[in-house]
């Protein structure tokens, strides 16, 4: 992703990244230090501009709780409806997520997924 100026990153995402991480730690299957280092290395990226940072507002968390209602068919849970409603309030062309749930829902509101 170096390189490129079209992408988004919240908060929100930087911590469910950091929550990955640290499942990884208490299983034994990475070091706190490179944990550190990870956590370092992106909230650095997103400090430098590397990324550009979309907010959680007040419309988003509205546009969220709407995804929340308008999707029965695959149902969200609050943190992905807001990482929904951050893409879309962003006009993102498509969402990052190895979620199954969140990734289907984001085809449903017409963007595309990676991984496809």
């Amino acid at each position: 992703m170096e390189g490129r100026d079209d992408v988004l990153v919240s908060d929100l995402a930087v911590t469910e990244f950091i929550s990955a991480l640290a499942r990884r730690l208490r299983q034994g299957s990475l070091a706190r230090e490179a944990a550190r280092r990870l956590q370092h290395a992106i909230l650095g990226r997103l400090d430098e501009g590397v990324y550009h940072r979309v907010e959680l507002t007040r419309d988003v968390h509205r546009r969220a709780e709407q995804f929340l209602l308008s999707l029965p068919e695959t149902p969200l849970r609050a943190a992905d409806a807001l990482h929904l409603a951050l893409a879309t309030s962003a006009r993102a062309a498509s969402l990052a997520s190895f979620d199954a749930r969140l990734a289907a829902s984001a085809r449903a509101v017409g963007l595309a997924t990676y991984p496809a």
